[in-house]
């Protein structure tokens, strides 16, 4: 495993850190997506409403891989080529959004309603109500449960390497081709990936006992 280490360590920390960037990129357009479907689906009106909660279904009950194959494959049918990079972290941050909305409407829904009122009666508007009063306690209400989802987006990033996403398990793939040694090429990658999550389960603990109602 050490010689193994050695040979294709450059190739393996080139696979972290896509998959460091691929994790990144979709953890910051999910969460910011995914909180504004859960406030369309908690607090929306009419047609904002409604494709919040179809949105929501659609993504929720769809496999992670089926929609990193239709931008990767289907896509390119219509003249629209996407790279498998860009095509699972599309994809990712898409999965990842619907779960988070519900998340963050099932966290609005939990607020006192008395609270908006108080708000609004203080001269506040609807969206500043929301701003300032009701979603930052939602968020804290829900942060085990994004906490929770941080780690799965991480561990889902290695959907990338059934689209030749460049990320570490595609590389950890092209290494136990090479070398034909299975149990350290995967090994390896599996010991990657607990330096991305460990860290960052024992960060999210550490918020939810400062931050967390």
């Amino acid at each position: 495993m050490f010689t193994l280490l050695h040979d294709y360590l450059p190739l393996l920390l080139e696979g972290f850190a896509h998959t460091l960037l691929a994790s990144a990129i979709a953890l910051v357009a999910s969460f910011l997506w995914g909180s504004l479907v859960g406030i369309w689906q908690s607090a929306g009106k009419g047609l904002l409403k409604a494709f919040a909660t179809i949105y929501v279904e659609i993504f929720r009950n769809i496999p992670l891989l089926v929609i990193v194959m239709f931008f990767y494959v289907v896509l390119p049918l219509f003249s629209v080529k996407l790279s498998g990079f860009t095509s699972g972290v599309i994809a990712l941050s898409l999965y990842t959004s619907s779960f988070i909305a519900d998340i963050i409407a099932t966290g609005i829904k939990a607020i006192p309603r008395g609270q908006f009122e108080a708000g609004l009666s203080q001269g506040f508007t609807a969206r500043q109500c929301m701003a300032y009063l009701i979603f930052p306690q939602a968020f804290r209400q829900s942060l085990p449960a994004l906490g929770n989802q941080v780690i799965n987006l991480v561990k889902n990033s290695s959907i990338l390497a059934m689209v030749a996403g460049l990320d570490l398990m595609y590389y950890g793939d092209l290494v136990a081709l090479e070398t034909f040694d299975t149990f350290a090429s995967y090994s390896l990658v599996a010991g990657f990936y607990l330096l991305l999550t460990v860290p960052l389960t024992l960060f999210i603990q550490k918020l939810e006992k400062n931050y967390s109602l």
